[in-house]
């Protein structure tokens, strides 16, 4: 196993920009809608069948064996999901997140003149 030390001084501005990032208003959105989206179990059991008709559906392809109805329900169920506001908001409210995270790995990135996020998949960083 390959253990690296991170020197200190770096520990602390990842610690810093990690605790910046999770005060951070898109995260924190994300962080109230989760909760929410957590605690609303017809939203979740919405996403769930969603879910589990889509799995269906994509078996049913390879089998070349999709119906019209199979795909006026999942339609049906996915219309539900869009009206639903809670669904909704945690949707929009996570990809708020990642926009804000691409913002800020572009930010670094120019600091860095490096691709951040690459690096740090290259490097098993985070």
């Amino acid at each position: 196993m390959n253990t690296q030390i991170i020197p200190e001084m770096l520990y602390q501005a990842t610690q810093s920009l990690a605790e910046n990032l999770a005060a951070s208003e898109p995260f924190v959105q994300y962080t109230q809608a989760d909760a929410a989206f957590e605690a609303d179990s017809n939203a979740q059991s919405l996403l769930k069948d969603i879910s589990s008709i889509q799995g269906e559906i994509r078996q049913k392809q390879q089998r070349a064996q999709v119906t019209q109805e199979d795909i006026d329900v999942l339609r049906a169920m996915q219309q539900q999901a869009q009206s639903n506001e809670m669904i909704m908001q945690y949707a929009n409210t996570q990809q708020g997140a990642v926009n804000f995270l691409r913002e800020i790995n572009q930010e670094i990135s120019q600091l860095l003149g490096v691709d951040f996020a690459a690096l740090s998949k290259q490097t098993g960083c985070c």
